[in-house]
């Protein structure tokens, strides 16, 4: 079995999940409404506050299926009830962030201001030299931070650019003079 597909979804109060034919799965929360298209051999069920996931055989790709479909609809519950969020630095000198409307300014050293629109359903607030990306579907808060930190990626030698908050960049020495 897997460990992780066995496990039951609580669902919090005011979460609301309803399962369609075929798998189609809907998430309303206090935060917004996730809707999911999962795999149909995978068993979806109701059973008052918990939502379990059981699959049909033991074959290699169920067995992958059975975790993955799990973690989706728990990952659309928490959306919905806590939202996610992922926290930017933007490290050296001269690179800074600006927020107007839902445009997203970023001077990082190049000849020209990059400039990011905010994809529907992401939010991101710029503090000082952090950037948060806020949303309630994980997987395009994810995905966007990262086209964020690609615009400057951080680099070994002094760790200018943009990483994770809890990134951990691995400095490297830089030349060595001649004796």
């Amino acid at each position: 079995m897997s460990r992780i597909g066995r496990m039951p979804i609580a669902i919090p109060a005011g979460v609301t999940v309803d399962i369609a034919e075929n798998n189609k799965v809907t998430v309303k929360g206090p935060k917004g409404t996730l809707e999911r298209v999962l795999p149909k051999e995978m068993e979806i069920k109701l059973e008052g506050a918990d939502i379990t996931v059981s699959r049909p055989n033991d074959l290699k790709k169920m067995k992958s299926l059975h975790g993955l479909t799990r973690t989706l609809i728990n990952n659309m519950v928490t959306g919905v009830s806590a939202g996610y969020e992922k926290k930017l630095e933007v490290n050296g000198v001269g690179y800074r962030a600006a927020k107007s409307g839902k445009k997203l300014t970023l001077s990082l050293g190049y000849s020209h201001p990059v400039e990011m629109e905010d994809p529907e359903g992401i939010e991101t607030v710029v503090e000082g030299n952090t950037i948060t990306v806020k949303g309630i579907d994980k997987e395009k808060v994810g995905q966007f931070a990262a086209e964020i930190r690609d615009k400057r990626r951080p680099e070994p030698y002094k760790g200018k650019g943009i990483k994770y908050a809890d990134e951990v960049i691995r400095r490297k020495e830089g030349k060595t003079g001649k004796k």
